[in-house]
């Protein structure tokens, strides 16, 4: 089985096609999906630091001049939400944006959190071992992330149920092809969750709080503040990235796991209330073994050497992350769950100018998770059935996983 992105069983395990792509070379030409595929870890990480390639090239091209088509009209509102966040901005719009940002959303303001994260995590695993077992899903890789996002924010605990939907359907159109009905989903979305952000940063200009929009608009420097829309699309990204990464970080994880009863047996039998740094440790390696995001897309703005093939401008690159964390020539046994892993450069956050912002808060999400459903007096979890793959291949999850204890 080659590369099928919109293949079932390849969704469910690319990694025996990863190792063909690998022998076949350093970037291979897919038709399907009309991209140079860059499978090998040494590859990836420099290209994600490489400045002729770029998220977007409208700093530099308008869409002519790139040879691309421009987005239909109708689909402006979800392109103005995520074309002014920090996953799709670049310099010097992205050193500018990201600086500001880093002023209000401080190694402090996650550290401020890490309580309420970790009685949160506590309390919806009380509340799975309470029903005896359920989806480890909806009861709690969910719940947590969407909380945790909500309450950095400051959003009113009545409107937290919007959040989730809302990042969801935007979500839809990262995947390859999306479409009409998946644009239609991202466009409504991004249409309310803007109006909903804009209306409580309006309400935070009057009445600032503690929570980051308040932060967000107080931050400044010399080149001066955050316009209203670089507000509202950070608030998104950190929605959606840190709802969608730490979800399927978790449930990959845990599917993951109970592959793998040794490696499960050894972290129950010394659980990250006696060893976090061990517990920190396994986290990494779950995050490497199964990344949630497969594929990371960039553009060629400059002519580009990638062994003996020459990639024009105009040109795309996907950047294929579960390639690169499984690639031998960088990790020893790159097929085994190894929880003991210390050497672990995995790329699943990224890296270069767009490394994650958020990784230091998904990290202590995914600790406080995993902790508490293997911490000391929680009965072993157990899986009721095996589970199965959500359509979608560049962010890539299960549909549910069901347990019991």
């Amino acid at each position: 089985m080659g590369f099928d992105p919109w293949d079932a069983a390849f969704v469910a395990d690319p990694y025996p096609a990863y190792g063909e792509l690998r022998e076949q070379g350093r970037a291979v030409w897919c038709e399907a999906t009309g991209q140079w595929l860059v499978p090998h870890y040494a590859d990836v990480s420099a290209l994600l630091r490489d400045r002729r390639l770029g998220r977007t090239y409208l700093h530099r091209f308008s869409h002519e001049e790139f040879g691309r088509e421009a987005p239909p009209a109708e689909h402006e509102p979800f392109h103005v939400l995520n074309g002014n966040g920090l996953l799709d901005l670049e310099d010097p719009a992205h050193a500018r944006v990201r600086r500001l940002v880093a002023k209000a959303f401080t190694p402090r303001t996650v550290e401020r959190l890490v309580p309420a994260v970790e009685r949160l995590a506590r309390r919806l695993v009380g509340q799975l071992l309470a029903d005896g077992g359920g989806d480890l899903q909806s009861v709690v890789a969910e719940p947590l992330p969407v909380a945790v996002i909500a309450e950095l924010l400051g959003v009113p605990e009545a409107d937290r149920e919007l959040l989730r939907p809302w990042s969801a359907d935007i979500c839809g159109m990262f995947e390859l092809r999306p479409d009409e009905d998946t644009a239609r989903r991202a466009v409504r979305a991004s249409t309310e969750f803007s109006a909903y952000l804009r209306a409580l940063i309006t309400e935070r200009r009057t009445r600032p709080g503690e929570d980051l929009i308040s932060a967000l608009i107080a931050a400044h420097d010399e080149e001066g503040r955050l316009s209203e829309q670089e507000m509202i699309s950070t608030c998104v990204l950190l929605l959606n990235a840190g709802h969608e990464a730490t979800v399927n970080t978790t449930v990959n994880g845990w599917w993951a796991l109970f592959r793998n009863p040794g490696e499960l047996a050894a972290l129950r039998a010394d659980p990250g209330s006696r060893n976090p740094e061990k517990l920190s440790t396994a986290v990494d390696e779950l995050m490497r073994y199964d990344t949630p995001l497969q594929m990371f897309e960039r553009w060629v703005l400059d002519e580009i050497r990638i062994g003996d093939t020459v990639i024009p401008r105009g040109a795309e690159i996907a950047l294929l992350f579960g390639s690169a964390n499984r690639d031998p020539a960088r990790f020893t046994d790159p097929d085994t769950l190894d929880l003991g892993r210390t050497d672990n450069p995995h790329l699943s956050f990224g890296a270069g100018i767009h490394y994650c912002l958020g990784a230091p808060l998904a990290r202590r999400e995914l600790e406080a998770s995993f902790g508490a459903l293997l911490a000391d007096g929680i009965p072993p979890l157990r899986l009721v059935e095996e589970p199965r793959w959500r359509d979608g291949y560049v962010i890539r999850g299960l549909e549910q996983l069901l347990v019991e204890f």
